[in-house]
């Protein structure tokens, strides 16, 4: 056990609980750690954002770092409870693969997924990863976002497959061509070979991007065309999905 680590946590747990901002020797006296530890502790802990000093006593107390990180856990719980109708129901109406996905930083994550019942599916794993600009729910998720947040991929851009799209003029048009449709499309795999997929975007109630859902399979079983009839039934379920977290299109 790393016992650092956990001085750490017990360190943040006592000032969560406090109801005023502390000191180094009390906080020693009721952790029974030295006063280094604590400084030391306090001070790592303050340079990654979790703690700020309140001048001229030299106290500190949490900043909301930690609410930041906990009501992030609490949407996605929620966003899994409240997408499962509609994941269920697109399941049925499409037959294929269903992934409900958050967009973190410049990845995808999995969080929840309901398998096709074909024998030749999509295989992926729900706290799993992709880059999202290789993945439709990726793509789908960047259409929400200002033309500015695409810059953060412009050194990560390489080669997963024979059809990645690896320059910043292809990514642009790839997010263009979802705004203009509502939803994202790609025909053959750019992260894993031979996967087609169709995504859209959630929205919350603000109309933030929550995160997106999709459908995907075997590029050999899903062609142009059916992607073309599958993103009715994708788009729908987004919407499903965005009216129960709150939002209301604003005509």
């Amino acid at each position: 056990m790393d016992k650092a680590f956990t001085k750490g946590l017990r360190l943040l747990e006592t000032l969560a609980l406090s109801e005023q901002p502390r000191g180094v020797t009390d906080l020693a006296a009721e952790l029974k750690f030295t006063k280094s530890n604590v400084h030391r502790l306090l001070t790592t802990l303050q340079l990654q954002g979790y703690v700020r000093q309140i001048q001229p006593h030299s106290t500190y107390e949490l900043t909301t770092r930690i609410w930041e990180l906990g009501n992030l856990v609490i949407r996605r719980m929620d966003l899994v409870k409240l997408a499962r109708p509609a994941m269920t129901k697109l399941a049925a109406a499409t037959g294929e693969t269903i992934h409900l996905s958050v967009l973190q930083d410049t990845e995808v994550l999995y969080v929840d997924k309901i398998e096709s019942d074909h024998h030749i599916r999509a295989n992926t794993s729900v706290g799993a990863r992709a880059p999202a600009y290789t993945v439709a729910t990726g793509k789908a998720m960047l259409a929400q976002l200002p033309d500015s947040y695409l810059e953060r991929f412009r050194p990560l851009l390489k080669r997963y497959t024979d059809t990645t799209r690896t320059t910043m003029e292809e990514l642009r048009e790839d997010v263009e061509l979802a705004r203009s449709q509502g939803y994202a499309s790609v025909l053959h795999g750019e992260w894993r070979e031979g996967i087609a997929a169709c995504a859209c975007a959630i929205l919350g109630r603000d109309g933030e991007l929550v995160g997106a859902i999709g459908m995907s399979g075997p590029d050999t079983r899903i062609k142009r065309k059916h992607i073309k009839q599958f993103s009715v039934d994708v788009i729908e379920a987004a919407r499903s999905i965005s009216t129960a977290l709150g939002y209301t299109a604003r005509g």
